[in-house]
């Protein structure tokens, strides 16, 4: 019987992968899960090709018009492009398993946040404030894209991207495995208090839209992060990713 979680492409290798970015770059080399094929470099990063000799076999230095060419400006390539692929990342089941040992544990769970970026950015939040999984809806979020993982700085590597058929049937999971689940929500009109139970669940939406309504009633709690709203120059909802940060940081302080 096909497990009703599953994607059947989420735990196979993706085929090439690229990155880029001298952080992102340096992280996915020292995984030792992933197949590298080859590391492109701008002649002006010879150096940083040095200490990875023995890590890649194929290294590819071009001349910086070349370089610039085929991958843009090196401001935002800083020099450095591989090629690799993705190793094998867990679906829900299997994370489950191994997250619900731990005594204290949080997931992020993004309903149609769609930006590649902020994607990243939560990542990397995730890996600062010890979040280990994102689960986010396969029809309503981007793959594992270069902007995301240049926003990541690294944390595409540790950090579980999980992405499922239904987010309501995995919230539904999540909570016949102990986990509280609360939705944030920047429309709720009254203030809240950031207590989070040992295994929680943080539901964001999207911003403008915030999280759909079929999603939110599977919640068991609707939280909002406090905030001084601006309403003269309509400054009133935080950055998905900073209003992330906020409540990642609340529950790995209590």
């Amino acid at each position: 019987m096909m497990n009703k979680f599953r994607n059947n492409k989420s735990n196979k290798n993706q085929g090439i992968h690229t990155i880029f970015g001298q952080h992102s770059v340096r992280s996915a080399l020292q995984n030792d899960k992933r197949e590298h094929i080859e590391l492109i470099i701008s002649k002006n990063q010879i150096n940083f090709a040095k200490k990875y000799e023995s890590t890649i076999q194929k290294i590819t230095i071009l001349a910086q018009n070349e370089f610039t060419r085929r991958f843009g400006n090196e401001n935002t390539t800083q020099g450095v492009v591989l090629k690799t692929k993705d190793f094998a990342r867990p679906v829900l089941e299997e994370f489950i398993k191994v997250e619900s040992k731990k005594t204290k544990s949080v997931i992020l769970i993004l309903d149609q946040v769609t930006d590649p970026q902020n994607i990243g950015s939560i990542m990397r939040s995730c890996a600062l404030f010890d979040c280990a999984g994102i689960i986010v809806g396969k029809d309503n979020s981007p793959e594992l894209t270069s902007s995301l993982y240049k926003s990541a700085s690294g944390a595409a590597e540790i950090v579980n991207y999980i992405r499922v058929t239904n987010i309501r049937r995995a919230i539904s999971y999540l909570k016949k495995n102990n986990y509280w689940v609360y939705g944030f929500d920047s429309s709720k009109n009254k203030n809240s208090k950031l207590n989070f139970s040992q295994k929680s669940v943080l539901v964001f939406g999207s911003e403008g839209k915030g999280i759909r309504e079929l999603v939110k009633k599977e919640c068991d709690e609707i939280m909002q992060i406090n905030t001084k709203k601006n309403l003269k120059y309509e400054i009133d909802s935080l950055n998905v990713s900073n209003a992330t940060s906020i409540a990642l940081y609340q529950f790995y302080s209590t």
